[in-house]
């Protein structure tokens, strides 16, 4: 603490970034500040709750780095998260990606469902943000059947089912003027941009004509149609009839909790809206200004956004590179004042919910942590292996931060001989695994599960131990009933509460990484039954043979194809032989 107080005492009154370290001198969180002396300071005096007093029990040194302005340290901030991923930031970054409905710029467009945006050279044609996928599938779906655009992604050899059923004017094969194609484009356009009504007019006509010819069930279509425009995509009108496409941010704050409410406001309708409710570290003024920034790094802008009175109004301007209005009065306060509203009823309504989920996952990774005296528990990696008689051998790998699944962490491992001997399966994995840490600076984990009892773990931790790796290893033993009742180390079992959220959270890694690994189990015997079915037919070979694995993962799939069908893959006599076999299989 004697160095922290000497550190402090240096510290600068300019504005800038500050890192925060933990003993292993690894940044667990970034913050900003206009003056730096007493920001850092104020971490180390007075007492803190939640998520601060659990950031400041693991800080063991800090660095700062100085700039000109509020706008510099903002941006700088910005990118040392981006750089670092630090735990705490983390633990605030908002993930959502939501969908929006491309129309292309090819000469007969299509519509298409897209979520990256980064990816878009164009983004003149994107349209929304939806609130979910199935809501735009739905809108794409509706205009499909409305106009008979392009469907297909390349355009096939003859015309396709949607050409015979008048959903497409076979672009394949006909030769459909310019514009009748603008026609179609512009009409698409203005739904996209939030006019129905031309459209609920031109169904509302389909409608009658097909009732007077006594069309019945076209008819009935026509309404159905009529009805999901306006129950699904009927929007709350707003006062504000200047048609600009805006975003309107939100704010609650209670019991440590941030709670964020956007309304999308396109067409002068809001035609959806975004919650998200954060753990509070820094002021919320802080907090709600780092979040508008990183939130739009998976949303398309929109051509303003209004934010509460807390809002850094220039500062957000200049670095998202857009209009920011702080409004005073009138309708857009009004709007700001309503989602508000919304902000502090959807932190009351998941309150409970809450912390229930904090219970069963940080708290319980924290007693965790107490229970195995371990300094810190941020990463915890968890293995299973799994087979069929000694063959098709594999290993799973799950990954755990802070109690919660990081599964774009997951790995999978095929072994590399077919043996029924686990302890030599866990070695394998356990070396491939480590040995890629070391080689490669991965993180570390700081707690390593086997599914399995004293013999698993003196297996992994022999690997662990050659590789010098400083890393706990344990396992979870099962009673009679095959229930997890103990936690394993090399010398000590603990017993484990049923009723306590430790064990919530072990049997929840557990069943995890069991299915994880059954599922990739399930994938190489697939393809294995295939293979072997393959080996004894003259004239398919390794490279054939993948082929077919790729294109078929089942005996099942396989055994459907035609001789004719056969013929486009493989040449003639090839693909009878492979019929003839595939008969005879069927019947044995």
């Amino acid at each position: 603490m004697d160095y922290i107080k000497q550190k402090l005492s240096l510290l600068t009154t300019s504005p800038g970034c500050y890192l925060m370290k933990n003993k292993d001198g690894v940044i667990i969180y970034v913050g900003k500040a206009k003056n730096l002396k007493n920001r850092v300071s104020s971490y180390f005096r007075g007492t803190h709750t939640g998520k601060t007093a659990k950031l400041v029990s693991e800080i063991v040194d800090f660095e700062y780095i100085t700039v000109h302005s509020e706008v510099e340290s903002f941006i700088l901030e910005i990118n040392l998260i981006k750089k670092y991923n630090p735990k705490y930031n983390i633990l605030l970054k908002d993930d959502k990606s939501y969908p929006y409905i491309e129309l292309t710029d090819e000469k007969v467009p299509r519509l298409k469902v897209v979520r990256s945006l980064s990816r878009k050279k164009s983004q003149k044609h994107l349209y929304g943000p939806y609130p979910n996928v199935t809501a735009a599938r739905g809108v794409v779906n509706l205009l499909n059947r409305m106009y008979p655009i392009r469907k297909c992604n390349t355009y096939p050899p003859k015309a396709c089912l949607y050409y015979h059923i008048h959903q497409c004017l076979g672009y394949c094969v006909e030769d459909v003027s310019d514009t009748t194609i603008q026609e179609m484009k512009e009409e698409i356009i203005r739904f996209l941009n939030g006019d129905h009504s031309f459209i609920t007019k031109k169904i509302e006509a389909e409608m009658q004509k097909y009732s007077e010819e006594m069309k019945y069930e076209k008819a009935l279509e026509m309404k159905q149609l009529l009805d999901y425009i306006r129950v699904t995509l009927t929007h709350q009108q707003v006062e504000i009839k200047d048609g600009i496409d805006r975003d309107v941010f939100g704010y609650y704050v209670d019991k440590g909790y941030l709670s964020i409410q956007v309304f999308f406001i396109r067409g002068s309708k809001i035609v959806g809206r975004h919650s998200k409710i954060l753990p509070m570290i820094e002021t919320e003024a802080e907090e709600l200004n780092r979040y508008i920034a990183d939130f739009y790094q998976n949303i398309l802008k929109p051509k303003e956004i209004l934010i509460p009175d807390i809002g850094e109004e220039e500062v957000l301007s200049e670095y998202l590179e857009m209009n920011v209005r702080k409004p005073i009065k009138g309708e857009k306060l009004k709007l700001v004042i309503m989602a508000s509203e919304n902000a502090k009823i959807a932190l009351e309504e998941q309150f409970e919910l809450m912390e229930k989920d904090e219970k069963r996952t940080y708290q319980a990774n924290e007693e965790l942590r107490q229970i195995l005296g371990l300094e810190k528990l941020d990463r915890i990696e968890i293995f299973d292996n799994a087979h069929l008689f000694g063959t098709y051998n594999v290993s799973g790998m799950v990954v755990f931060r802070n109690g919660k699944p990081a599964k774009n962490e997951y790995r999978k491992f095929k072994i590399s001989v077919d043996t029924n001997d686990d302890y030599r399966t866990m070695r394998e994995v356990i070396y491939r695994r480590y040995f890629r840490v070391l080689k490669d600076q991965l993180e570390r984990p700081d707690l390593i599960i086997v599914d399995g009892g004293l013999g698993q773990i003196h297996a992994a931790k022999e690997v662990i131990d050659s590789l010098c790796l400083p890393i706990l290893v344990v396992g979870l033993k099962k009673d009679d009933k095959h229930s997890t009742n103990q936690l394993l180390t090399v010398d000590h079992a603990f017993d484990i509460d049923k009723k306590s959220n430790v064990f919530y959270l072990l049997e929840r890694m557990q069943d995890e990484v069991h299915e994880f690994t059954i599922h990739y189990h399930k994938q190489i015997r697939s393809k294995g039954s295939l293979e072997s079915v393959l080996d004894p037919v003259e004239g398919i070979g390794e490279k054939r043979k993948k082929q077919l694995l790729k294109k078929y993962k089942t005996v099942t799939q396989l055994k459907k194809l035609t001789e004719e069908e056969l013929q486009t893959l493989l040449p003639e006599k090839v693909a009878h032989e492979l019929y003839e076999y595939l008969k005879a299989y069927e019947t044995e």
